[in-house]
């Protein structure tokens, strides 16, 4: 395990204190003191072990644009950190991160679906799923051709319109009653039957068997229909409170070998990954994939491919970004063959000032930068602020692109896990 830095060796001896703190958040659980409620549509949890930085937003992009494609009604769930209000809501495109958060601002932008932010993700479900009943104005009539077309690619509304559900006899399920925590505490179980199927060199493990689909009818009631509809559930890893039909967790090499909160970045201990549906790694670290099947990890394991795009710019340029770990963004601009004269990194989710950049612009200018460069999140954060860079030295964007290997067959595997969880 890789030693923690210099400073943060002088928390290690709290982390037995935090290990205690999630014992007992666990036995909490399992004592049924913190319910687990369930939504009317399927959940699809996406998050990481440590505190950011792992690419849960272009990867929850990637997610919500591919499901879109294959005909589902896709919306995301969030916390929305770093907002004021403690309200539902949706998020509006043209809006503020304060009002909304950056994150799920940027998911709203950049998948075109619809993202609902509230402190429990559960009130953001609720609001999603009574958006997604609600019937469209007398005033405009919205065809079924129309409302066919509202589940595929082709819309660029998607954002702003609230969807419609199939209409359905079954009755709602009481909004407060709690479930059995099926995602989380039967995950050991779950991450042993999802066993990878062989596949070519490279590719990743197929789909479930036949038998994990969905449930045929048994005596005279009809099999309950696969959802149509489904959640997507940023950063929900840890926020266990909500039912999921799959859990997906991305790792990599540095969370692999990082200690624990105070002393490192990672929020839960290595076994935590036993509840994971499916991990998600970096293509180009074959060597954690390795050292996870020695571990013991028998589930799938999808390998994601980072691009980086850059608009087409001049050397040399100034960067900044208030990301979690920005050393990535620093590498992945030299890595494009761009000649970064002036980097600044702020902490995560950095709100940022006129007085900040002002200064930011000074520097780049004393070191004759034609550009400056940050990445997407960070200008959801500048808002109206980025109209202060000059043409002179203008502002533009890197956009994180995440490919998953082998799309198709993830994509197979993720669909035959919604359709074992039919709307409620």
């Amino acid at each position: 395990m890789k030693k923690p830095s210099i400073a943060r060796r002088l928390l290690v001896p709290l982390v037995p204190l935090y290990r205690l703190a999630l014992a007992f958040r666990e036995l909490r659980l399992l004592m049924g003191l913190e319910p687990v409620r369930r939504l009317r549509f399927p959940v699809v949890s996406i998050g990481n072990l440590s505190t950011g930085g792992s690419g849960k937003t272009p990867l929850t992009i990637a997610l919500a644009k591919a499901l879109k494609r294959r005909g589902l009604r896709v919306d995301v769930l969030s916390r929305g950190y770093g907002r004021q209000s403690l309200l539902a809501a949706r998020v509006q495109p043209g809006g503020r991160a304060e009002e909304f958060g950056d994150e799920p601002l940027l998911i709203a932008r950049e998948a075109k679906i619809p993202v609902y932010v509230a402190p429990e993700r559960y009130d953001a479900g609720l609001l999603a799923e009574a958006d997604a009943e609600a019937k469209p104005p007398a005033s405009k009539p919205q065809p079924a051709a129309q409302e066919q077309a509202a589940a595929g690619p082709e819309v660029q509304n998607s954002a702003r319109q609230p969807e419609t559900a199939p209409a359905t006899t079954a009755p709602e399920p009481d909004p407060g009653q709690p479930l059995a925590d099926s995602a989380e505490t039967g995950a050991e179980t779950g991450a042993a039957e999802l066993q990878p199927a062989p596949s070519a060199p490279g590719a990743s493990p197929a789909a479930e068997s036949a038998s994990d689909g969905p449930s045929s009818a048994t005596g005279p009631t009809a099999a309950p229909q696969p959802s149509r509809h489904v959640h997507l559930l940023d950063d929900g890893f840890q926020h266990r409170q909500l039912d999921r039909a799959a859990n997906i967790l991305l790792l990599n090499q540095q969370d692999w070998q990082d200690w624990l909160l105070p002393a490192g970045n990672l929020r839960e201990p290595r076994t935590a990954i036993r509840r994971a549906s499916v991990i998600a790694l970096p293509a180009n670290q074959p060597e954690l994939e390795a050292a996870l099947s020695v571990w013991g990890w028998q589930g799938p394991v999808w390998r994601l491919h980072r691009k980086m795009e850059i608009p087409l710019v001049k050397s040399p340029v100034a960067a900044f970004c208030g990301i979690a770990r920005p050393e990535q963004f620093f590498a992945g601009l030299e890595a494009a063959g761009l000649e970064v004269a002036l980097r600044l990194a702020f902490p995560d989710h950095f709100t940022y000032t006129r007085e900040v950049l002002e200064e930011l612009l000074a520097e780049a200018q004393e070191k004759e930068c034609t550009t400056i460069v940050t990445t997407g999140k960070d200008l959801v954060r500048l808002g109206k602020l980025a109209s202060i860079f000059p043409d002179s030295l203008p502002l533009v964007s890197a956009r994180l692109c995440i490919e998953i290997e082998n799309e198709s067959a993830a994509l197979d595997w993720l669909a035959g896990r919604i359709a074992k969880h039919p709307p409620q």
